[in-house]
């Protein structure tokens, strides 16, 4: 069965054939992929047989393996992902850890956009010293948020709020800390993201205004004022043709000052790093 899949998937050009799999069938079999080489000559009956037939299928057609196995491993904790939020990479678990490392002993943590939950979640799981709101233009990105966050203990670290940007923060007082994952992919350049990533994740956290991927950090930065303390950090994922507009875009406001933009662990621009000076 694992042979036949790894076949069928490699013939359609997914990533990684042998990984999908064995990750598929493993969820079938409700066991782990090493108990797969351990169970290599147990039969498979005709339900569990129809089951991997079917997930197979979907991965075939390029339906991405979190939303298939409903989950995903991020910063050292499981979330349930689904097609309502982007899934989690582990590029931004670099962000988690930049934030971590600038987090003010007991601050007020602001994430924009937060999808999953994923990196409101990681911080309260490493700093119960943080307190976190969360938003989401998306009732069902929250909704995902919330339920993370309550299976995994800190649903009272984090507050959930959805709305657009600073929309539902107005009775908010400042926060010491931003850390975002905005969109930064111009539809135009939707070539740059994986056949999967494409078709199935959800578009209002890929895609920028028409050929303008820096639109959603001007207007985060647009409305940051009153928002943030004096000297507050300012850290956002960013990616390919996005990385150098972006950091113009917040170098061009008086209000940020120390723009800093680092690389990921590969190599290429990841991090945008600032500090507000609310004077």
């Amino acid at each position: 069965m694992l042979r036949a899949a790894e076949g069928y998937l490699k013939e359609r050009r997914v990533d990684a054939p042998r990984l999908s799999a064995e990750k598929l069938l493993a969820k079938v079999l409700r066991t782990t992929r090493l108990n797969l080489y351990l169970l290599h000559d147990r039969p498979l009956d005709d339900h569990e047989r129809a089951g991997m037939r079917e997930l197979t299928a979907r991965r075939g057609r390029h339906e991405p393996l979190a939303y298939l196995l409903g989950e995903i491993e991020f910063h050292g904790h499981v979330l349930s992902v689904g097609p309502a939020v982007l899934i989690p990479r582990p590029e931004t678990e670099g962000l988690v850890d930049l934030a971590l490392e600038r987090a003010p002993q007991g601050a007020r943590v602001l994430e924009l956009g937060t999808g999953s939950g994923a990196i409101a979640i990681a911080l309260a799981k490493a700093r119960a010293d943080l307190s976190i709101v969360a938003t989401d233009v998306s009732a069902d990105a929250v909704e995902v948020a919330m339920a993370n966050a309550d299976r995994l203990g800190v649903l009272n670290q984090i507050r959930f709020l959805q709305g657009s940007w600073w929309e539902p923060l107005a009775a908010e007082p400042p926060f010491g800390l931003l850390v975002c994952n905005p969109p930064y992919v111009d539809p135009a350049r939707d070539d740059l993201l994986a056949p999967d990533v494409r078709a199935h994740e959800p578009h209002l956290a890929l895609f920028t205004a028409p050929s303008d991927p820096a639109s959603c950090y001007r207007a985060i930065i647009a409305g940051a004022a009153g928002h943030l303390t004096d000297g507050a950090m300012l850290l956002f994922e960013t990616g390919i043709e996005a990385a150098e507009p972006a950091r113009a875009a917040l170098a061009a406001v008086p209000a940020i000052l120390e723009v800093e933009l680092e690389n990921d662990l590969a190599g290429l621009p990841r991090y945008l790093l600032a500090r507000w000076a609310a004077g």
